[in-house]
């Protein structure tokens, strides 16, 4: 078999077989296999494409590329999820105690943020004293004795999938359905889950902005968790603003412990009550996502949620008494008010604009090494659909240096638009992809 051969039977629109596709994969992981040669094959698969068989055997071959987390010894379906990248998107914060609190154990692996998107892990390290840095027994212990656990993405998880990535972000072949399908899956199964649950973000701060890509994206992952005998279903859901009103660490924690107390956006409690209701469906803990929904919003009520979350926080070191009170979360040095330059109603909030201008503000990274200000971000007071006067505050900028602040406030007055009449209402939930 020769690496030449397969190269151009997919450049010539042929379907690769099993036995192809390891032998791609295992030969570029090991080295025998070149960069010029992946470059190329990778450039064949963004215009001839894979069907979802190839796509599953390839996602495996992944997986089999580097370590596997067995979660065979807890109790139960262990239920995960993953979002597709957004902007103040909180819901694992909120969801993974939510589900918990319901009973279906959670164990899950989560990354740092880069560019306009947030990461989990980061968030979480902003509560003093939390730690992500769990061993793999202690990871299981904490799933059995606490319901839940989080930690961050070890090295020995799919590395063919990072050393593939890091070619096609230099190739121009990042945006090829069947390679981002098969690297999210690839960590995902890798990380041990019996099911799984996709948010699939659409709008100006996604990563897919057409709503038919994102549809044919969920839907090839979703044949592919079932090909690999995962419970996996998908949601597509807007992100054409960002969600909830905050964007940055501790002040999404907050959100989150907000929202766990049964206070928080209306949005962000949406969208988690739906995803957690798809949670324990796909698990089975849950006969339909009504009486799923219906559980979930009595834990939000009840505050069983947030205890759980403290349960967590205490259990990975951290401060839980932040879910009392919030202002031991760290905090800017300062804040700048933005203010509305006319009457009328807002109308739009670009979301990467608004990730964009957090990020420079010291809430994310450019670059994989650079630090991030954990009290850093903005609070969007006022957003779509809302009404405004001249001269109100639509939105809050909190940072610690100065040095840059006039670009960040011009990037988050750029993001928003406003119009003399309410925009037509847009569904936060677009569809669900069983």
């Amino acid at each position: 078999m020769r690496m030449y051969d397969l190269i151009y039977k997919k450049r010539e629109g042929e379907k690769l077989s099993p036995e192809e596709i390891q032998f791609i994969i295992e030969g570029f992981t090991s080295g025998d296999i070149p960069d010029y040669q992946m470059s190329a094959w990778a450039m064949a698969v963004y215009f001839q494409g894979m069907d979802a068989a190839e796509t599953s055997v390839l996602t495996d071959a992944v997986v089999g590329s580097g370590e596997t987390v067995d979660l065979s010894s807890l109790s139960g379906t262990i239920v995960d999820k993953h979002s597709t990248g957004g902007v103040g998107d909180t819901t694992t914060l909120v969801l993974v105690p939510l589900v918990a609190a319901a009973g279906a154990p959670v164990a899950k692996m989560s990354g740092r943020g880069l560019g306009h998107t947030g990461g989990t892990i980061d968030k979480l390290e902003s509560i003093p004293g939390f730690s992500t840095g769990l061993t793999e027994e202690e990871f299981l212990r904490q799933v059995e004795e606490v319901g839940a656990a989080v930690v961050g993405q070890t090295a020995d998880l799919t590395p063919a999938d990072k050393k593939l990535y890091a070619l096609r972000d230099v190739t121009a072949t990042v945006d090829s359905p069947p390679l981002i399908a098969s690297s999210i899956m690839g960590k995902k199964i890798a990380g041990g889950a019996d099911a799984i649950v996709l948010d699939v973000k659409i709008g100006s701060g996604a990563f897919m902005e057409k709503k038919e890509d994102a549809r044919n994206l969920a839907r090839l992952m979703v044949d592919i968790g079932q090909n690999l005998n995962r419970n996996t279903r998908a949601l597509l859901t807007d992100m054409s603003q960002p969600l909830g009103r905050t964007v940055g660490n501790s002040l999404e924690v907050k959100e989150a412990v907000e929202t766990l107390s049964g206070s928080g956006p209306e949005d962000m409690e949406e969208l988690c009550i739906e995803l957690g209701a798809a949670m324990l469906v796909a698990g089975e803990y849950s006969s339909s996502l009504e009486a799923a929904r219906e559980k979930l919003r009595e834990l939000l009520g009840s505050g069983a949620a947030r205890d759980k979350f403290a349960g967590l926080i205490e259990a990975q070191g951290g401060e839980a008494g932040i879910v009392e009170d919030t202002s031991l979360l760290p905090t800017a040095e300062s804040r700048v008010e933005i203010k509305a330059p006319k009457s009328g109603y807002v109308s739009d909030i670009k979301a990467r604009t608004i990730g964009l201008a957090a990020m420079e503000a010291g809430a994310g990274r450019e670059k994989k090494e650079d630090e991030i200000d954990p009290g850093a971000g903005i609070v969007l007071e006022k957003k779509r659909g809302e009404s405004v006067e001249k001269g109100e505050t639509v939105a809050v900028l909190h940072h610690s240096d100065g040095e840059n602040i006039e670009g960040v406030l011009e990037q988050i007055e750029s993001a928003y638009s406003y119009s003399s009449q309410p925009p037509s209402e847009r569904d936060l939930i677009i569809d669900l992809i069983e």
